[in-house]
């Protein structure tokens, strides 16, 4: 199906291209957000009559998401999930989560607005990007961890999953100092 962009895409197009995208995208995706117009010679007229309105609502949007991109970029938002020992979360952490989070400190955004490539699923510090506008893009750190005092560990560099690694022969001992304190000898 060719549509008209009523607005920038990303990876599609910009304001005012025509483009052919999938029937079920355009349906269910373009449409009815009121990101594009069926491409006919009707609505390539409508869209002509009303490009000044809509350059100029892109551009006041843009503004809005340039001025909250400059109080939210950098920002570090902490979220406390249960984790083992090796720091392997019992879960992930969804978008959703990272947007309350978000939204918990005054930012309003969306779950929609945060690019998460892979799914979050250790603890530490992630980067993760939020698309405020096809135009305006920031990173927020989020710092999940067990709780409120590991994160400020986190926060200050210390890495928490990394283990203290024991030397084979003290390990040795230890077990053989276990085993003559448990035993005391085997005497048949």
């Amino acid at each position: 199906m060719n549509v008209i962009l009523l607005e920038r895409v990303a990876k599609l197009g910009q304001m005012g291209d025509t483009v052919r995208v999938k029937d079920g995208y355009a349906r269910n995706f373009l449409l009815p957000r009121g990101k594009a117009l069926r491409a006919s010679s009707a609505n390539q007229q409508r869209f002509e009559s009303q490009k000044v309105e809509l350059e100029a609502h892109n551009l006041a949007r843009r503004q809005d998401a340039e001025r909250i991109g400059e109080k939210l970029d950098g920002k570090s938002f902490t979220i406390i999930r249960q984790a083992g020992d090796t720091g392997v979360l019992y879960g992930s952490v969804s978008t959703r989560d990272l947007a309350d989070a978000v939204t918990a400190d005054g930012f309003k955004i969306g779950r929609e607005q945060i690019v998460m490539t892979t799914p979050v699923k250790t603890i530490g510090l992630h980067i993760v990007p939020v698309s405020l506008h096809p135009e305006v893009e920031v990173k927020i750190t989020i710092n999940v961890a067990r709780s409120p005092e590991e994160a400020e560990r986190q926060a200050r560099g210390e890495s928490l999953t990394e283990r203290d690694e024991l030397d084979l022969d003290e390990l040795g001992l230890e077990v053989g100092a276990a085993l003559a304190e448990a035993g005391g000898g085997d005497d048949r």
